[in-house]
């Protein structure tokens, strides 16, 4: 897939290469809801980039709204529990997340969604990962962002002031706590120039 990326100008490495999770800092939401965030988790992110965008079987989805079927404005990808993943840093990246947050979240990181944002009019709506136990229990999302930096707006389910977290060039973040049952998250569209980006969704078993 042809893309254009510009190049973070703090990360000139084409190893790839993950970080301690040591710098990692959680914000409290509220409501039992929390961030944590770590910018620069993966050193030649921008390569892991160039990598996913090429080699990965990206779909095209189209879901119905309302009276009409709709293009999603992304392309995605899913790797299950028994899938290779499509690079050994992702592997790497999910088996430091496990060991990392074994005692809060009491089960290992087992799912990789994908989601290619191609441009500022690629985006994902407010929601919550609430598809199966996501709905009901305290669970954890762990994001890991590539490509060029774009903003994830969080804001409380009933509506309230929203944190902004710009995230790509290897950033971190995790959503944990009731963070899917209470709080919202989204990608908004932009109309300022910016590239595309990939963000990979870690995920227990049985949230979505």
């Amino acid at each position: 897939m042809s893309t254009h990326l510009q190049g973070s100008l703090f990360d000139q490495t084409d190893e790839m290469r993950l970080g301690p999770l040591d710098g990692l800092r959680r914000t409290q939401l509220g409501a039992g809801a929390w961030i944590d965030v770590l910018p620069g988790w993966l050193s030649g992110a921008d390569a892991l980039f160039e990598k996913l965008a090429a080699d990965v079987p990206w779909r095209a989805e189209r879901r119905k709204m309302y009276d009409n079927v709709v293009a999603v404005p992304r392309l995605l990808a899913f790797y299950g529990a028994l899938d290779p993943l499509p690079d050994p840093v992702l592997d790497e990246a999910r088996d430091a997340l496990c060991a990392r947050y074994a005692g809060e979240l009491g089960e290992p990181f087992t799912t990789a969604g994908l989601c290619f944002y191609r441009d500022g009019r690629d985006s994902v709506a407010w929601h919550g990962d609430r598809i199966g136990r996501g709905a009901r229990e305290d669970t954890m999302v762990a994001i890991l962002s590539v490509g060029a930096p774009r903003d994830l707006l969080l804001r409380p389910a009933g509506g309230g002031s929203t944190v902004r977290r710009p995230l790509g060039h290897g950033d971190l973040i995790v959503m944990g706590g009731s963070c899917q049952r209470t709080w919202e998250h989204c990608v908004p569209k932009t109309s300022r120039a910016t590239g595309p980006r990939i963000s990979i969704q870690f995920r227990p078993h049985g949230v979505r």
